[in-house]
């Protein structure tokens, strides 16, 4: 076989490839095999038909048809593997000439990695928003555990703000009662925005017993999205009462003596929070500014792939669990379709290049994935999927995409050095250095982001 390459941009060759005949001995015996366990000839036994009586019979051109289909991928690795190339998606073949007895010639355009050339990305300055907890952060903290303790307890008077009310709802569309438009017994705090807008003004002021009617678009359920007329009536009225900030709180609702140590508590977790959020942000513009290094061609087959499939697990994994098609939610968005499409076509470029840059890096870094980093980075995709990690794991395997997991934290190693090598200072002017615990995860956690991937191989996953 022989084969040669011609690149037509920096991103597709055509590749095109000569093999004579004698290589398609073995595709030619497996045709026959093939043929004779499919067809019947009276004379002969099943399996025992002569290859020239299944030519005279049913013709040499389709054991030849038969013979090229099997034989054309392995060719095709094979000039691929000659050639070095780095190849994206499914070949485009055209077979060019084909000889019975002589050879076989054929191209095949596919796209390709594009060559990147990384240049010195050691002088790479970028800036984050500081550390800093107030006093006024950690009293909400605290208010908010607060809130979790708080009791309630019947009133008889008129419902107000903040207090729970149970409630029975009716909902028409019409004039007609919605089949799934019943709800009793239902357990609603005013003021919390949980359930339907315009039921806080609607509940406010009745008291146990008590009824109103208000008009709200539905969030949910067979007629989401439209107008419905909600009867609401009122069968309990509860006053919540908070815990009183004291040492006994502190007791009750963390493993603190005192409540002064509870909010030091709660500060340095505060802190931590906003470290994380903080390397995360470092994270993110390190990339960005990364990326403006770069030039980066995008293949326009895998480009058109890609916004496909965004738009795909958009609209029937995403949307379709919150009851919303894409229409509903560029409504909601306030945006017009030629704005989703501008905007999902920026992300899948830049999820791309991000793929492309980093990928590069992992080869001229030398950068290895070892067990402990996969099976850390698999035990946190198996939570994002809601599966178990031995579920998880097996869908993985059984879907041949430990490779992806592999390249995934490949590109965050890949990430953590560049934002290594970077200077980050936070808003005060102040150097930033970055806690390494937990940062190749991290930084893969961001590429992720980047890329558009975490959501989808969540779903797929779950899916397998």
């Amino acid at each position: 076989m022989k084969s040669a390459v011609e690149t037509l941009n920096p991103t597709r060759v055509r590749l095109t490839v000569e093999v004579p005949f004698e290589e398609l001995k073995d595709s030619l015996d497996a045709a026959y095999k093939k043929i004779n366990q499919q067809v019947t000839v009276k004379g002969f036994r099943k399996g025992k038909i002569p290859a020239r009586v299944i030519d005279q019979r049913f013709g040499r051109g389709a054991v030849l048809e038969e013979a090229v289909n099997d034989a054309l991928p392995k060719f095709y690795t094979e000039a691929v593997n000659e050639a070095e190339i780095d190849v994206l998606g499914q070949p485009e073949v055209d077979i060019t000439e084909l000889k019975d007895g002589e050879t076989l010639n054929f191209t095949a355009e596919v796209d390709v990695r594009p060559a990147i050339e990384i240049p010195d990305f050691s002088g790479i300055e970028v800036e984050v928003d500081a550390v800093e907890v107030t006093d006024e952060d950690v009293e909400k903290s605290v208010e908010q555990l607060r809130e979790r303790f708080a009791s309630t307890s019947p009133v008889e008077r008129a419902a107000q703000d903040g207090d729970v009310v149970t409630i029975d709802l009716e909902a028409k569309v019409e004039g007609e009662v919605l089949e799934d438009g019943i709800a009793n017994g239902v357990s609603y705090t005013i003021g919390s925005g949980e359930l339907l807008e315009g039921i806080d003004d609607a509940v406010k002021g009745l008291e146990a017993g008590g009824e109103a009617t208000f008009t709200s678009e539905l969030k949910g359920g067979s007629a989401a999205g439209k107008e419905a007329e909600v009867t609401v009536k009122v069968t309990q009225v509860a006053a919540r009462e908070l815990p009183e900030l004291d040492d006994d709180f502190a007791q009750l609702a963390s493993e603190f003596d005192t409540l002064d140590e509870l909010k030091a508590d709660s500060r340095k977790r505060l802190e931590n929070m906003k470290q994380y959020d903080q390397a995360t942000q470092a994270q993110e513009r390190v990339l960005e500014k990364l990326l403006d290094m770069v030039e980066v061609p995008v293949p326009e087959k895998l480009l058109e792939d890609e916004i496909n499939t965004r738009k795909h697990n958009l609209e029937h994994h995403q949307l379709g669990q919150m009851g919303l098609d894409l229409a509903k939610y560029l409504e909601i968005q306030g945006k017009t379709e030629e704005d989703f499409d501008a905007e999902t076509k920026e992300a899948a470029v830049k999820g791309i290049k991000t793929q492309f840059v980093l990928d590069e890096l992992v080869k001229q870094e030398k950068l290895n994935v070892n067990q402990e980093e996969l099976t850390e980075h698999l035990m946190r995709r198996a939570a994002s999927s809601g599966m178990s990690p031995d579920q998880f794991a097996q869908a993985v395997v059984e879907g041949g995409q430990v490779p992806l997991l592999v390249g995934e934290v490949a590109r965050g190693k890949a990430l953590a050095v560049v934002v290594e090598k970077a200077t980050v200072k936070d808003t005060n002017g102040e150097i930033v250095d970055l806690d390494d615990e937990d940062e190749v995860e991290q930084a893969t956690e961001t590429v992720e982001a980047a890329e558009g991937t975490a959501d989808e191989a969540a779903e797929d996953k779950s899916e397998a």
